[in-house]
Formats: C-alpha cells, structure tokens, sequence
C-alpha cells in the first residue's frame, strides 16, 4: 500500500508507454499517486489524467523555473483549476536559487501569490525549494501556508531545518536520493524526522532510486525509497509503507 506523492507522469517521456507505467505502478502495491503542476499546461494535463484513473490525483500550480510566465490571468485558470474534487494542493511552488532560470524577485512574487491562493482555497501547498531553505521557511511562516499544510517536496535541507518545519506541523517527502550512497545528508533527515511527519516520492521521471539511477524514473520504483528508509529506520517494508501512505492521504484529504 504505496502512495506516490510526487510523480510528474504527465511528461512528455511517457508518451510511448504512459499507461503500461501507470499500472505498473498500481500492480506493484502504489495505490495512489500524485501528479503536481509546475505550468499552467502541466497543470491541466495532470487534471486530465485523474479522470483517467480514479487512484490518481493532482495539485495545480506554476514551478519557480516558470515564474516569469506568470500574470493574472494564468493564476485565475489556476484557481479554476484547483476546484475540481481531484486536485489536492496548490504546487509544485517555491523557489529555486540553483538555476535561476526566473529572476528572483519574479519567482517571490509568484510564491507568495500561489501562496495565497492556497490560503483562498484551503489547500495544502507542495513546496520546491532549491539552494533557498531558509528564505522558503521564512515565506511560508509571513504568509501563514503552515496554517492550511506544507509538503516539503524532494527535501534537500537539513536535518536541523527538517525538523523546525515538522515543528510547524509540514511533512517532509523524500525521493530517490535517499537511495544513493553519498546521500548523507538525506538519511540524516530520514532517521530524525518522525515517522508521522514522512511522505516518499519519485519525481519522476527524474531522481531514479538505486538500483536504477540513471534511467527513466516511474512510481514503481517508491519501493526503493521506502526500503530504505525502512532500513534506516530499523521498521518494515510494509510499516513504513502503510505509514507514509496513510501520511499522505491525510496531507492531501484522501479517505
């Protein structure tokens, strides 16, 4: 009983073979899975998906790398968008200090407005946060997210930060490179955050958990994922997997 919480299954590189992947998945125990926006048109084709599939659901938002897309009018089809039953959360929002690929500034904007809206609309928000941890923290404490939930996406922070955010009641997801074997830093946030506080995640078709790395990533590989962080907890396959599904459905209002 698997929950992917973040899978991109939407992209263009399954386009050959997007439903062969899909139940894959479901075959192999991921009973649920989430398909974030990160533009307007990823958006709408992760909405169109859940129809598609009643285990999968979506989150609606613009990614940082996309900020200087933005207007009003995009963030109005957004909020259209995000009232349709399936769509759980605004996101994947945040901001991205590696890349840069907006300006700064523009990327702020636009946070703090899908921030907003999520307010609006009492949606959980799913949080992209690169090379910018404690301007992200910072933001979501001044524009009051933690009030209607944070999901930590693919958290690359530290263990330290993890847990200021698990103290403001956010759950921390983990991906692929908690697999790998330099990951030091992800399994130090895997061991310390509680075990009520963690979702998994692929992000697919990036971050392919070991043994796979390298390839094309898809949600039937979270059971890597929660195999080891299972291991580094000292728990089960199946307990952390119930766990961090049952996790999961709560952050994203799934009975």
């Amino acid at each position: 009983m698997l929950f992917d919480s973040h899978a991109h299954i939407n992209d263009e590189r399954y386009k050959d073979d997007r439903h062969e992947m899909i139940m894959r998945a479901y075959e192999g125990g991921v009973r649920w899975i989430l398909v974030p926006g990160a533009s307007l048109e990823s958006s709408v084709s992760g909405v169109a998906l859940t129809r598609e599939y009643e285990f999968v659901y979506a989150s609606v938002g613009v990614h940082p790398h996309e900020a200087g897309t933005m207007d009003d009018m995009t963030l109005e089809m957004i909020k259209d968008l995000a009232r349709d039953p399936k769509v759980r959360a605004i996101g994947e929002i945040g901001l991205d200090f590696h890349y840069d690929f907006s300006p700064r500034e523009i990327q702020r904007i636009w946070f703090k407005r899908q921030i907003q809206l999520a307010r609006s609309l009492d949606l959980p928000v799913i949080i992209h946060d690169r090379e910018a941890h404690r301007e992200v923290f910072d933001m979501l404490v001044a524009h009051k997210a933690f009030d209607h939930g944070v999901i930590m996406h693919c958290f690359s922070a530290s263990k330290e930060l993890a847990l200021e955010y698990v103290n403001k009641g956010a759950y921390i997801s983990l991906a692929g490179p908690v697999t790998f074997k330099n990951a030091k830093k992800a399994k130090e946030v895997a061991l310390a955050v509680p075990l009520d506080r963690l979702l998994i995640e692929t992000d697919s078709p990036y971050l392919t958990p070991e043994p796979f790395r390298g390839r094309r990533n898809e949600p039937d590989y979270v059971r890597f994922v929660a195999m080891t962080i299972a291991g580094i907890k000292g728990m089960t396959f199946d307990e952390l997997g119930e766990a961090t599904a049952e996790n999961a459905r709560k952050a994203f209002g799934i009975r």
